[in-house]
């Protein structure tokens, strides 16, 4: 599949923020923006971007032309519509790497003197910010490729009979499902790989070293949550966490509890080790069903929060 580019058209620098960007001959990317330029710091927003299309509307709206850097963005584009992308989609090129981590801003009004000349602005709307995840010089003419950020999911039912093919995994599926209808809706991408293991712990903590070392944005396990003697997954899993969610699995405890307190049993947990949310589920399809309704309302919230993103 032919990845989509965008060619670099201007990159432009200021040395003051609130005004028009001097188009360059190149820019140096470092970890910390443009150098050189006033937005350039230990912060999500440091290079800006907006697209030749987005200018090229507010033009014909101003009733003249605008000019490259204008707007204040370092980097002017065209190819794709900047807009359209999302936090943590990636621009590669050959010598540079950069992630989205914001699509518009705050319009700063009368006291920006961008507004002040032009009397409005594009960029709260259509630009787009990123922080540079590989440095080095840029310069117009060269090309950038367009990579969104798939989310690497692992779905782990537990299950003696289902793994021996005692009777069909249907939690698995059900999770997986839930999440694709989710994320189509949202835009995003995601690979889930599913997989059924039998209620065994070394078996559990294989998988979740696997997910560590291959860096998976999220875990999910049904089955083993109760109080049996085989009922292992929140033990395996706890010691696993570098830090644990437990409002998510306490809240949906006591909403599907008060009508039916056999959900009240589940102990469930909910966490993070590095950047992988992990969950875990009952084995049961409605079990699953109720947690999912409720985990994926937080998801991008979290996402955000563990790669440093202000969604605020």
């Amino acid at each position: 599949m032919k990845r989509l580019e965008l060619r670099v058209l201007s990159v432009n620098l200021s040395a003051d923020k609130g005004t028009a960007k001097l188009p360059l001959k190149a820019i140096e990317l470092n970890a910390t923006g443009v150098a050189g330029d006033a937005h350039a710091g230990n912060w999500q927003r440091q290079v800006s971007l907006l697209a030749a299309e987005s200018i090229k509307r507010f033009s014909k709206e101003a009733g003249r032309e605008i000019g490259f850097g204008e707007f204040a963005e370092n980097i002017t584009t065209s190819g794709i519509e900047l807009k359209d992308t999302l936090p943590l989609d990636r621009f590669l090129g050959e010598k540079v790497e950069l992630e989205v981590t914001q699509i518009g801003k705050k319009c700063h009004g009368s006291s920006c003197a961008i507004y002040q000349e032009a009397g409005n602005c594009v960029m709260p709307l259509e630009g787009i910010f990123a922080r540079v995840v590989r440095g080095g010089k840029l310069k117009p003419g060269d090309l950038l490729f367009y990579e969104p950020k798939t989310f690497k999911i692992m779905v782990v039912t537990l299950s003696d009979r289902a793994s021996t093919g005692g009777y069909p995994d249907k939690s698995g599926p059900a999770v997986t499902a839930i999440l694709q209808k989710h994320f189509e809706q949202t835009g995003r991408k995601i690979s889930v790989e599913n997989l059924i293991i039998p209620d065994d712990g070394d078996r559990l903590k294989k998988l979740l070293g696997k997910a560590l070392e291959e860096k998976y944005d999220m875990v999910f396990t049904t089955g083993g949550t109760g109080i049996g003697p085989r009922d292992i997954t929140p033990d395996i899993v706890r010691p696993m966490l570098d830090k644990e969610i437990p409002g998510i699995m306490e809240m949906i405890r006591m909403k599907y509890g008060t009508d039916k307190p056999n959900a009240l049993l589940s102990r469930g947990v909910a966490g993070v080790m590095n950047q992988t949310l992990v969950y875990t589920l009952p084995g049961s399809v409605s079990g699953v069903t109720e947690y999912m309704n409720e985990i994926p309302k937080t998801l991008e919230h979290l996402i955000y929060m563990l790669h440093g993103i202000d969604a605020h």
